[in-house]
């Protein structure tokens, strides 16, 4: 099964910007070899259900070495044997 993930990770309680964390997260997404898309509130990652979660916990392990809270929100979307819906969901919207 397909999945969807739009994730969204960051500490609380550290500086105002929180972009070097985020690149972090980004980088270990961009090492998965999944098909992923940044946006400017979240990362979207396809994959298979197990890839994926497992990407998403090394997102949140890579955190939690020099952070004390971390804050996340996913919204999955499953889907049977459709693949590369990143790019056709963007587009059916007119992106």
């Amino acid at each position: 099964m397909s999945i969807i993930v739009d994730l969204s990770l960051f500490p609380i309680g550290k500086e105002e910007s929180l972009s070097r964390y985020a690149s972090r997260a980004v980088k270990i997404i961009k090492e998965s070899g999944l098909a992923y898309q940044i946006g400017p509130m979240g990362t979207a990652i396809e994959g298979e259900w197990d890839e994926v979660m497992g990407v998403v916990k090394r997102c949140m392990e890579d955190l939690r070495k020099d952070c004390r809270r971390i804050y996340m929100t996913m919204k999955v979307d499953c889907r049977e044997g459709d693949t590369g819906r990143i790019p056709k969901k963007v587009k059916a919207v007119g992106g």
